[in-house]
């Protein structure tokens, strides 16, 4: 059975200009919004949202009738209907100047660890008084960092002597990435880090602050950044002009700008 069919929609049927959207299509979009607070609702403004584009594309020879819509037709709709004009060095100008503290280079840090992982046959309390005991010695011996590294870590690292390398934010997980740049402290944490990976001893060795990056720098990226913006708020315009204009039914989309897009 075809997912959308042509004719008078009985009471309480989605359908778009007639065509009716049937109930096994919207069942089957919903497991694509699990994440949603109502994936019903959520497949039900999908599928009309595609209707509306499929409708559109017929109408203009993008698309020939009862063709499937794909991506590339909705890009060239776009492309056609919603042209979407690059923002001027000006324009990319004030909002640097506006916006100067996004622009810098990330804080970097050089950092070691000795970790010891949780596996699904290590025991959490010995391996914690392990990680805890070997703290203690580099505590009073931090020259042997790179012995206990090689001796004990779980991770690859440890052949380098625990060596990780620059790290920037992003780059670990988020209990590891807070304790290595929440503070300026430099050399061996005084305690472990616990992670989803296991207990991490773990010392920085440097720190490198980011810095102020100038506007050729990034011009390139605000002028995309910038265009972006442009081209969803007119996709969202489009797309409510196209709800506006369009016979539904079985479905209220708010027409307010920014709603029929998320």
């Amino acid at each position: 059975m075809p997912a959308n069919t042509i004719g008078a929609p009985p009471p309480g049927e989605l359908s778009v200009n007639g065509v009716v959207i049937e109930a096994a299509a919207i069942e089957a979009e919903s497991a694509a919004h699990p994440d949603e607070p109502d994936p019903g609702m959520a497949a039900r403004k999908a599928l009309v949202l595609r209707e509306l584009l499929t409708q559109r594309a017929c109408a203009t020879g993008l698309l020939a009738a009862g063709a499937e819509l794909d991506d590339g037709t909705v890009d060239r709709l776009l492309e056609m209907e919603c042209p979407t004009p690059m923002p001027t060095d000006a324009e990319c100008e004030r909002y640097f100047a506006a916006n100067a503290q996004k622009f810098r280079s990330p804080d970097l840090v050089l950092a070691r660890h000795i970790l010891f992982a949780l596996t699904g046959k290590a025991a959490m309390a010995p391996l914690r008084a392990r990680a805890e005991a070997a703290l203690r010695e580099l505590l009073q011996h931090p020259e042997r960092f790179e012995a206990l590294a090689l001796a004990l870590s779980n991770c690859p690292s440890g052949r380098l002597g625990g060596n990780l390398g620059q790290l920037a934010r992003g780059e670990s997980v988020p209990e590891f990435e807070a304790a290595v740049f929440d503070s300026q402290r430099i050399g061996l944490l005084p305690g472990l880090v616990n992670t989803r990976y296991g207990f991490h001893i773990v010392s920085v060795e440097r720190r490198v602050a980011g810095v102020a990056l100038p506007f050729d720098a990034v011009r390139e990226s605000v002028g995309r950044y910038l265009s972006g913006r442009v081209r969803h708020k007119a996709i969202q315009q489009y797309l409510t002009l196209l709800a506006s204009r369009a016979e539904l039914r079985g479905i209220q989309l708010d027409a307010r700008p920014g709603l029929l897009l998320q």
